[in-house]
């Protein structure tokens, strides 16, 4: 599960890829990274409580799986992990290179890659942020 370049194209946004091309391969970037999830269940009604609990923990743990895949593509470029296991999206925060981040799209255990954005809300000066890191 390391390297997949003909599906790398679809886990990346063009503008973002436009953005990591102006960048020096080594410059860090801070980015969320969507897992790719095994063997989950699409729930065909409302779930109870218990349901959903189990139904979030099932997504935390082939999260997990998947973040055993990738460790070593953050560690080989650089990286850290901004958290310390994913959250109930199945997505996690990381520092990496930007030459990193291809390798972590070219993964199979990668669904996607989003570079961390501000949100600024129409006719407001506060900002927000998608999810507050330190960089």
């Amino acid at each position: 599960m390391y390297h997949n370049k003909t599906l790398s194209k679809n886990k990346i946004s063009s503008e973002f890829a436009c953005r990591l091309n102006n960048l020096a391969p080594q410059q860090k970037v801070c980015i969320i990274v969507f897992l790719k999830l095994e063997n989950l269940d699409k729930p065909m009604s409302r779930q109870s409580r218990i349901e959903r609990k189990a139904a979030m923990e099932g997504i935390r743990n082939s999260a997990k799986q998947a973040l055993g895949y990738i460790h070593k593509i953050i560690q080989d470029f650089g990286g850290k992990q901004l958290a310390d296991s994913p959250d109930a999206l199945g997505s996690i925060p990381v520092e990496i290179s930007a030459a990193g981040v291809e390798a972590l799209a070219e993964s199979d255990a990668v669904k996607a890659v989003v570079e961390e954005q501000e949100i600024v809300p129409a006719n407001d000066t506060n900002r927000f942020y998608l999810q507050s890191l330190e960089c």
